[in-house]
């Protein structure tokens, strides 16, 4: 081969990391509402649609009085059910009429309301929105169809070990910690969940002063300020002072939990493995979405490769990061038959431990830089994604080239920095590892492990 001609594969090779090293987030405008509502506007004429994204502090799981859990969902489900001006079906044709889609939902941090339409129907569309933030029904018989329908669900969800799993890891790995609340519910907490439990919630959560909007589209800026004076504005600012939005820091584990659920029936095992992670925004984010991307966070991660390519032993594995104000999370997932749960949960460990003590080769690092390089740009084509992406870097203080910043860092990352990431963040004394599936079958290949937690799936809650 020519040296002219590797010269030029080379520079191909490289091209995409230096293409796609800036993604500029364009910088929006920032409009102040008389009832303490801070919209910021980004106007966007490529197709007649706008979206619009709503961030309340402080009204997610997080702040949920304790044995409540699901309120906060509970809560944006109902404001959809129904105001003073329409009911629920009103609600819902209204939309379908304009082809228009209109959401609310509850993170841990903060509760969200979203909604996308075509430009023609903006006005209208806040008009619902604003309803149901500022006047909603909570009658009764709605209240009780919500509630079965989510016992139901909760149900269901206990029917399926690989839906169970997540919640009975995220009871494990938080126990009395906000985040351990879980979002739909348990048996107990339906127990006691009444309406006036959700009335009172939102009374003290849902505030103007307490949110962040984010709208882009195709509209005028003054057209759109118009829109927001007759409607989002008119949600009342409380007298009472706002509630407190702080939180503990994310728990760190300190030695090994391990939990086993029996499920008699279940023909497989699944696994979580989870340890400390770290904070939106921390030093270490590009080094740890590179090297997690290689671990486990894509199909030809190191976990997939070897629990499904090579060896069959499931149909998916994958790794991740989760990330608040006041820590994060690393969790692994996979599953397998009842008899193969112990091989799995070998080969995961082993590939944790070579991560730590090996690191990565600069062909896979270059491999990953790429490919993340190459996906981003994408998650911010459209309005929604635009204004998605707004929101957080407002809620979290990132600043609007944060994920510039973030692409830069990735571009620049060497394997040591991702060998030091693994070494940091891969667990290997301090985690939770919870299994769900047939105990009498799964118990006796983890005892290596150490002494397990025993429940049973029947029992009530998680």
């Amino acid at each position: 081969m020519t040296r002219s001609l590797i010269t030029i594969l080379l520079i191909i090779l490289l091209m995409p990391v230096v293409a796609m090293s800036s993604v500029k987030l364009p910088q929006p405008e920032k409009i102040s509402l008389d009832n303490g509502l801070t919209v910021f506007f980004y106007k966007n004429s490529e197709l007649p649609l706008v979206s619009f994204r709503l961030l309340i502090k402080g009204a997610g799981s997080a702040f949920e009085p304790q044995g409540l859990d699901g309120l906060a969902n509970f809560t944006a489900d109902l404001l959809l059910k129904g105001t003073k001006t329409m009911d629920a079906e009103a609600i819902a044709e209204a939309l379908d009429f304009m082809g228009a889609r209109l959401d609310m939902s509850a993170a841990e941090e903060y509760a969200t309301a979203s909604g996308e339409c075509l430009s023609e129907h903006l006005a209208r569309l806040l008009q619902i929105a604003a309803d149901c933030l500022i006047s909603p029904a909570f009658k009764e018989d709605e209240y009780k169809k919500e509630l079965a329908r989510k016992i139901d669900t909760l149900k269901a969800v206990k029917d399926n070990p690989g839906q169970a799993l997540r919640l009975y890891f995220r009871k494990a790995y938080f126990a009395d910690h906000p985040f351990g609340h879980i979002s739909i519910g348990t048996e107990s907490s339906w127990q006691k969940m009444t309406l006036a439990e959700i009335k009172k919630f939102y009374s003290a959560r849902f505030r103007p002063d307490m949110a962040i909007m984010a709208v882009v589209g195709d509209v005028d800026k003054e057209k759109l300020l118009g829109i927001l004076k007759s409607t989002i504005n008119q949600w009342p600012k409380p007298v009472a002072p706002a509630p407190s939005t702080d939180l503990p820091p994310v728990p760190a584990p300190k030695g090994k939990k391990l939990i086993l659920v029996d499920k008699p029936d279940a023909t497989q095992s699944y696994f979580a493995l989870g340890a400390a992670g770290y904070s939106v925004g921390d030093k270490i984010s590009a080094r740890a979405g590179i090297m997690n991307t290689l671990w486990g966070g894509r199909f030809t991660s190191w976990l997939n490769t070897e629990l499904r390519i090579k060896r069959g032993l499931t149909y998916g594995a994958g790794s991740s990061f989760q990330s608040w104000k006041t820590g994060g999370l690393f969790m692994a997932t996979s599953y397998t038959k009842n008899d193969k749960i112990g091989e799995m949960l070998d080969i995961t460990f082993d590939l944790l431990k070579k991560a730590k003590d090996k690191g990565f080769s600069t062909e896979e690092m270059e491999s990953v830089k790429n490919y993340i390089l190459g996906q981003f740009p994408p998650t911010l084509e459209t309005n929604g994604s635009k204004a998605n992406a707004y929101l957080r870097l407002i809620y979290y203080s990132l600043g609007f080239d944060y994920y510039d910043r973030y692409l830069n860092e990735i571009s620049s990352a060497r394997p040591e920095d991702i060998k030091a990431a693994a070494a940091k963040l891969l667990p290997e004394s301090d985690f939770v590892l919870v299994v769900v599936g047939k105990g009498s079958e799964a118990k006796k290949q983890l005892e290596k492990y150490g002494k397990f937690e025993e429940k049973k799936i029947t029992d009530p809650d998680f």
